[in-house]
């Protein structure tokens, strides 16, 4: 198997291809007989639009070398048996599919969201038997769970629908499955990069129908690798630090009768801030839509950098999006808890690092966890001993853009 597509063509193929070996030996020790299918779906990186897709803005992603594999065969009961690494054994009745909040967080509400989401389109779902190893880092910001939900999605398709639905369909019912059935409000980027393969601007405007504007780009080729850190997680609940920014965008697009801001243009925002201060009290929300405005302009001023190739416009871009995301959107760490600024502590490190070269700024969500910056090639392997000497070791990931959606691969 030519794994260049999947993991790019500086991993380490004969891993590769024994991780996926490894993966059908033990297809046959857990079930007793072979699988008849393989499926990989990738993680994603957010690379511009932090905290816009919720508020039907733009961003720019791309799925990445790190995936979620699974050996599966169909089965006559109407039951879904999924065996994840270092998870226990799952036996999932499809025939009820509704919504149960009992099972809220759960890898189960995410099978039957998937099957009830397909089906509410006319899909067929079926049974199956699956084991799935995931080298998708939880916790990082590259969305393992959208992966799982895509991943889920493919392999209905495969099995029951002969590839009917788009990789945007698939991403549409995975975002379904884990705002009803998971519990999670999330928005449909994750979804979107893990399903459709390479760099991505996303336009959610429509977001039943997003615009999607593919780039093929290798940043190795331009002499840079693309490396998360994981700083290490903050003990404080995050939940409401999350989700104080759609909420806080949301008040500024209702002062204006909107629903979302990517409804108020930049002018009438702009005209309207001394109005703003005085009916809603809250100079942060007014900061944080001033971010989703200007963040909106900067994904397509990247997005034309990527095309021209034009790398240096591009990394100057990523400086602009990481010092909004920290002055203006104001996500880098939790005003409960501001003695945990580990994000802000990776980035000082690594503009002291760099020197001016390359760039670096916050990997999703923010207020603890990963950054993501881009290190010239000759200098990752001592950017990687300088991030463990305070993050430890393995903190630091290097990532490769996949150019592949999710698909069936053998």
């Amino acid at each position: 198997m030519d794994t260049t597509g999947l993991y790019g063509k500086h991993a380490d193929a004969e891993r590769a291809r024994k991780r996926i070996a490894d993966l059908e030996k033990q297809h046959l020790q857990l079930f007793g007989t072979k699988s008849r299918a393989l499926f990989s779906t990738a993680g994603r990186t957010e690379l511009g639009g932090n905290h816009t897709d919720h508020n039907l803005g733009k961003v720019l992603a791309g799925s990445i070398n790190l995936d979620t594999i699974a050996a599966v065969h169909a089965v006559p009961e109407n039951r879904v048996t999924f065996i994840s690494e270092g998870y226990p054994k799952l036996d999932v009745d499809i025939s009820d599919t509704k919504a149960d909040p009992a099972l809220f967080g759960t890898t189960e509400a995410l099978i039957r969201g998937v099957a009830h989401a397909m089906a509410k389109r006319g899909g067929r779902t079926g049974g199956f038997c699956a084991n799935v190893s995931s080298s998708v880092l939880k916790g990082s910001g590259l969305s393992s769970s959208a992966s799982v939900e895509v991943l889920l999605g493919t392999i209905f398709n495969s099995l029951y629908n002969d590839d009917r639905f788009s990789t945007t369909e698939l991403a549409i019912m995975g975002q379904e499955a884990e705002n009803i059935h998971f519990g999670k409000p999330s928005g449909l980027m994750d979804q979107l990069a893990c399903a459709n393969g390479g760099i991505v601007g996303i336009d959610f405007r429509n977001p039943a129908q997003p615009a999607i504007t593919p780039v093929a780009i290798d940043f190795a080729d331009y002499g840079y690798d693309l490396v998360i850190t994981t700083t290490g997680g903050n003990h404080a609940d995050l939940t409401d630090d999350y989700a104080s920014i759609p909420s806080e965008m949301k008040a500024v697009a209702r002062f204006f009768g909107k629903k979302s801001l990517s409804e108020v243009s930049e002018i009438q925002f702009m005209n309207s801030i001394g109005e703003l201060r005085k009916a809603l009290g809250n100079d942060r929300a007014i900061i944080r839509a001033g971010h989703f405005f200007a963040e909106n302009r900067r994904v397509d001023a990247m997005i034309a950098a990527l095309k021209d190739k034009d790398i240096p416009a591009y990394l100057a871009l990523v400086r602009e999006t990481g010092d909004s995301s920290f002055k203006f959107l104001q996500n880098i760490f939790s005003p409960k808890a501001p003695e945990g600024q580990g994000i802000a502590l990776a980035c000082a490190m690594t503009d002291a690092f760099l020197k001016g070269e390359g760039a670096c700024r916050v990997q999703g969500g923010g207020f603890a966890g990963t950054i993501e910056a881009y290190i010239p090639c000759d200098r990752t392997a001592s950017y990687f001993a300088f991030m463990e000497k305070t993050f430890g070791k393995d903190c630091c990931t290097t990532l490769a853009i996949r150019n592949l959606p999710t698909m069936r691969i053998g």
